[in-house]
């Protein structure tokens, strides 16, 4: 069922109309997460469009990492909506993927890697749904993909931080999912990850996936993203990377926490 969009009352008290979002992979409109007193992210509104790869962008402390886990319901948010392909997230759940941040993650629990990357079938499965031979193969299909098949048998606890990434990458495209999350898939890994990463998002992006990262590192933005979010708790802006990512913008969005050098060296449009 269609979720029918809920208007929201802004801070001065005016009543705003949500984003036009029928059928985005993903809309948010004003949303607004606090812990305690104090907001970590507030009335932020996005619209991110079909086969687009948007970087959510930010100084540490933003919202970046809460904006995401409201999206999924892993934080309440105090207001706003979120709708999935305009559905709300439990009828559009089996639609999405979620990486989190490795640093979140117990990689003490004793598992493999094939059972990580079986737990992606098991939204599909059902708690009691019975592995087929079928289900392995795809489990390893996955991890091929990433560059991990030789791994499958091995404790998770045992594999380096790359190692460990890719396959939470894997478990995620073994969801077949329409739209990834992804919370910082590129922090603490080698180069060699790091492009095994990428590589998997962009073939996602060419089946006209869609692909959401909370991203740190600035140098990279235009050579892995073709959309940016830029926030600092409130939304700074947003649009296509050719166009938003400007040395405007990040001193917006950093304020003094970005050198002057640095968006030099990033050789950015002005504004």
């Amino acid at each position: 069922m269609k979720e029918t969009p809920v208007k929201v009352a802004a801070e001065d008290g005016r009543i705003v109309e949500p984003p036009t979002s029928d059928y985005s992979p993903l809309a948010v409109c004003g949303l607004t997460v606090s812990y305690g007193d104090k907001p970590a992210v507030f009335s932020v509104d996005t619209i991110v469009p079909q086969g687009s790869m948007m970087a959510i962008v930010g100084p540490n402390g933003a919202g970046k990492s809460t904006l995401l886990k409201a999206v999924l319901g892993i934080v309440k948010p105090l207001s706003g909506t979120v709708s999935i392909f305009g559905e709300s997230l439990s009828e559009a759940q089996q639609r999405v993927a979620y990486v989190p941040q490795r640093a979140s993650v117990d990689w003490d629990f004793p598992t493999r890697v094939i059972d990580v990357v079986l737990m992606g079938l098991y939204r599909k499965l059902g708690l009691l749904g019975w592995l087929t031979n079928r289900h392995r193969k795809t489990a390893r299909a996955c991890l091929e993909r990433v560059g991990m098949v030789e791994f499958a048998e091995r404790q998770i606890g045992q594999l380096s931080g790359g190692q460990q990434q890719r396959v939470f990458l894997a478990r995620a495209l073994a969801q077949d999912a329409d739209l990834y999350l992804l919370d910082e898939p590129f922090s603490g890994v080698d180069a060699a990850t790091e492009k095994a990463i990428i590589d998997v998002l962009k073939s996602l992006k060419s089946q006209n996936k869609t692909v959401v990262c909370v991203h740190h590192d600035l140098a990279t933005v235009a050579d892995y993203f073709d959309r940016i979010l830029l926030i600092n708790v409130q939304k700074i802006a947003e649009g296509p990377v050719a166009t938003t990512f400007t040395a405007e913008n990040l001193q917006r969005t950093y304020g003094g926490r970005l050198a002057a050098t640095h968006i030099d060296d990033l050789q950015l449009p002005a504004g």
